[in-house]
């Protein structure tokens, strides 16, 4: 395996920012499609793939998401082409026997619903990086968001389903000189420790 090149790492790292507007440019359903089938390769705890995603595109959609996201995020998501929920699915143990057929990894999860709950925030979140890092390799922006109602968007987008909320994030196309300076980072001497 060979490193990445240094504009490929700056694409996805040290040059990538949050956004929070974005041009006014349709994302197309096959890059969505294109998303998902590049970030579903990311490893996951025995193969688990909890993360669910519900791409909210339309204006009749976009109106229902507005009530359920804070009010410094209404603009972002008016603005974005997509908003995509990024769900846990709380019943991913029963993909098990397919996703991990080699043992009966179901059992380690059925009726424990704090291992349920553990494993299903962990590896959606890892799974939602591995979004963010597919959109902006497929040349998207990103933006983002915990700044929301988890039970509205429940309500409004999940009911039904054993889907819940983890995070939001908006996706579309780099709006011209709309990039803030970014913010600092922690050093390693702070962040990290080698034992």
């Amino acid at each position: 395996m060979s490193p990445l090149s240094p504009s490929a790492l700056d694409q996805l790292f040290f040059e990538a920012h949050t956004h929070g507007s974005f041009a006014p440019r349709e994302v197309e359903d096959s890059l969505l499609v294109q998303l998902y089938e590049t970030l579903r390769w990311g490893p996951t705890a025995a193969n688990s793939s909890p993360l669910r995603v519900v791409f909210v595109k339309s204006t009749a959609e976009k109106s229902r998401l507005l009530p359920c996201v804070a009010a410094g995020n209404t603009k972002k998501v008016e603005a974005a082409p997509v908003t995509a929920i990024l769900a846990m699915d709380m019943r991913f143990h029963d993909k098990l026997p397919h996703l991990f057929p080699h043992v009966d990894a179901k059992a380690w999860y059925e009726g424990n619903d704090a291992a349920i709950a553990e494993n299903a925030m962990r590896n959606s979140s890892l799974q939602g990086g591995y979004f963010v890092l597919a959109a902006r390799a497929l040349g998207l922006a990103c933006g983002p968001m915990s700044g929301f109602d988890a039970e509205k968007v429940r309500v409004a987008f999940l009911e039904g389903t054993p889907w819940r909320p983890n995070f939001l994030c908006n996706l579309g196309y780099p709006a011209d000189g709309t990039v803030h300076r970014r913010n600092p980072r922690l050093e390693f001497a702070t962040a990290c420790r080698i034992v």
